[in-house]
């Protein structure tokens, strides 16, 4: 019978460095310190954030301490995990907005209150002479061994002194809170492993890692992004969400169920399978009964072909726009890009009509009806 320790360690799990300590640690009963970290670059997490969330979970639920990292510091570097050129650096402002809404969202999966929540600015704000201590305990060798920088060498493309620093600061967060486990996404092993570095150079314990895999978002090509559009946000709709889901190629099923819901899937037929899954998945964030509800409706207006029975409806002040612009105006789209994506798909109707023109022009007079994709609608009225 698999254990709690081996379905830890193994459901969800790409790796684990070093595997036989970290099972010794935890069989031996010892509370251990386990630490996620996240940027917020972006002021929504979406199911790929949450991957990591759920695993930090399980340690919680196991009576360790977790210790959830808010990088309102790191977050004005950005990470330069998997990136081909610099991240263009946020304001300040950018990143208190966006870190407001990363407690409550992770409060949908940790237990808040018995999580001890840190922001890196803490200790980086304070201490005036960290840089300099980090970079004397890094090689430049060593920083570049990074993948993602010796790709950017070999292109040509340039890389930044700031970016240099990143995965010793995320190291740095390791040593200032003692972390026993840290967790991350495989494309963190670099940074994760500069903790492990560190550590020892500061003479503390080594942290063990546990690396979860990366979630591939609803195009089924690329990790789930919000900049890519292919995300699935924890704290959208139950609506949105169960539509979203069911928007994913059947390839993903058995990944969003291992991945988002913690468990195998057991309906063969692939568009029964996504209907439970996101039942499932919408009933984690939002409750069983918005789960249901969200199945229910989805099968109405999918299948029966029917419009939804509340449609919400959004005024606007402006009598004439185009059309990609109204999309960001009223939250059908996240940016200008993303809109002409979906317009260019044959995604977007306005009063039953398909529209493929982004720079059409729009008149609000009364009421339009605008459709994105097989399942979003909004009515919308001119003040």
């Amino acid at each position: 019978m698999e254990t709690n320790i081996e379905k830890l360690l193994t459901w969800g799990v790409e790796e684990v460095i070093v595997k036989e300590h970290l099972e010794k640690a935890l069989a031996s009963g010892k509370k251990l310190r386990v630490k996620l970290g996240a940027d917020p670059t972006a002021p929504d997490l979406h199911l790929g954030n949450a991957v990591a969330l759920r695993k930090l979970k399980q340690f919680q639920d196991l009576g360790h301490q977790v210790v959830f990292i808010i990088g309102d510091y790191t977050a004005k570097i950005g990470d330069p995990s998997e990136k081909s050129k610099t991240r263009p650096m946020l304001s300040e402002k950018e990143i208190e907005e966006n870190a407001k809404t990363y407690l409550k969202q992770a409060g949908k999966i940790l237990d808040i209150k018995k999580a001890k929540v840190l922001y890196n600015s803490e200790w980086y704000s304070k201490e005036n002479d960290w840089a300099l201590n980090l970079a004397s305990k890094f090689t430049v060798q060593r920083i570049l061994e990074r993948d993602d920088f010796s790709k950017r060498m070999k292109s040509k493309t340039e890389i930044y002194l700031h970016e240099l620093l990143y995965p010793a600061m995320q190291a740095y967060d390791s040593v200032k809170i003692q972390a026993d486990v840290e967790i991350g996404g495989t494309d963190q092993k670099f940074n994760m492993l500069a903790g492990r570095d560190l550590q020892r150079r500061m003479g503390l314990a080594e942290q063990d890692i546990v690396t979860v895999p990366l979630l591939v978002g609803t195009d089924g090509q690329k990790k789930m992004s919000k900049s890519l559009g292919n995300y699935i946000g924890i704290a959208e709709s139950p609506d949105i969400m169960f539509g979203k889901i069911m928007s994913a190629p059947d390839e993903l099923i058995d990944q969003y169920y291992l991945l988002c819901a913690n468990q195998e899937r057991k309906i063969e037929d692939p568009r029964d399978a996504k209907l439970e899954l996101a039942k499932i998945i919408v009933s984690i964030y939002h409750g069983e009964d918005k789960g249901q509800k969200s199945k229910e409706e989805f099968v109405r207006v999918f299948s029966q072909k029917e419009k939804p029975e509340n449609i919400p409806a959004q005024y606007l002040e402006t009598k004439n726009i185009k059309l990609a612009d109204l999309l960001v105006e009223i939250g059908a789209a996240a940016s200008k890009n993303e809109a002409r994506r979906l317009i260019e798909q044959n995604a977007v109707r306005v009063n039953d009509e398909k529209k493929n023109n982004p720079e059409e022009v729009i008149k609000i007079e009364k009421e339009l009806l605008i459709q994105t994709g097989k399942r979003k609608f909004l009515k919308i009225r001119a003040r």
